[in-house]
């Protein structure tokens, strides 16, 4: 009788997940493995993608120090969006999680705004404010300063992705933070710990989860990100999305537009793995910290 409701069990989970995985295999799965052995084609100029395998694709990229640089300026906006959300974001996350009622309501609704509105249109607005013409501008004129240049820079496209991607770091904090029982950050006072103190020893290490979850949600979308780079950056500040979208678009190499894509997939997923080991160390270190208090 246990052996068969066992079976049922696993059974009727199967069914229940098989949609899921199916979907997943169809829609991401396929498609990408699609990617990877158009990658390791040669170029053809009639078909775009030739019956030869290579992997010359790969040594092109590697051995070109204008597509490192790419890459490494696409990995570096990354880093400086989630840093900056991370900043932005837990403070936020602090005061949504102390505030009640209508008013955090209100905040909320402030902080999914932007999600509400299309990336071109948030873009093109942040080109509005940064223009020659802008507010911004004109702010530096009335003030007799000299206007820097903000437009097709990197600066602009860090304004434009921490402005896109901050609700995504400050929901996973604000859930981890709603986990957090009271009753330690009061016993931690009580035990003569002050503030700074026992954030850092007590409430960050419990909110981990939450800050991990962010920093990989945010980093992803960064890295892989095409509208907003393409409309704050231009060609003056290109990316990697941004080279692949030239190569398949506009050149037709389909092989190498693959190949600049894989490179972006495992570059972030190894990224993301040294950081989920860093940080599985990090909270295996402060376990006992916490528990002590």
């Amino acid at each position: 009788m246990l052996v068969y409701k066992r079976t049922y069990t696993w059974t009727t989970g199967g069914l229940l997940v098989l949609p899921a995985i199916l979907v997943f295999t169809l829609f991401f799965v396929i498609p990408l493995l699609h990617v990877l052995l158009t990658s390791l084609h040669n170029y053809s100029q009639t078909s775009g993608v030739g019956d030869r395998w290579t992997t010359q694709n790969y040594a092109k990229f590697l051995r070109d120090p204008y597509y490192l640089g790419v890459l490494w300026r696409t990995i570096r906006i990354s880093l400086v969006t989630t840093v900056v959300t991370l900043i932005l974001g837990y403070p936020l996350a602090m005061v949504l999680a102390a505030t009640k009622g209508r008013t955090r309501s209100w905040l909320i609704l402030f902080l999914l705004a932007p999600l509400l509105v299309s990336m071109v249109i948030r873009a093109y607005g942040w080109v509005i404010l940064l223009g020659t013409q802008g507010p911004v501008a004109n702010l530096f004129h009335v003030l007799g300063l000299r206007t820097p240049t903000m437009l097709y820079t990197e600066f602009a496209i860090d304004l434009g992705m921490v402005h896109v991607f901050l609700a995504y770091m400050v929901l996973p904090i604000l859930g981890s933070l709603e986990n957090v029982d009271a009753a330690i950050v009061r016993a931690a006072a009580n035990l003569g710990a002050g503030k700074w103190y026992t954030f850092r020893r007590v409430l960050l290490p419990l909110t981990l989860p939450g800050v991990s979850a962010g920093a990989v949600m945010v980093f992803s979308l960064t890295a892989s990100s095409f509208v907003t780079p393409s409309i704050l950056g231009g060609p003056r500040v290109p990316v990697m999305s941004e080279l692949a979208y030239d190569q398949v678009v506009s050149v037709m190499n389909w092989p190498y537009g693959s190949a600049i894509g894989c490179i972006l997939i495992v570059v972030t997923m190894l990224l993301l793995l040294i950081y989920a080991g860093v940080l599985r160390g990090r909270r295996g270190r402060t376990e006992g910290t916490v528990t002590s208090w």
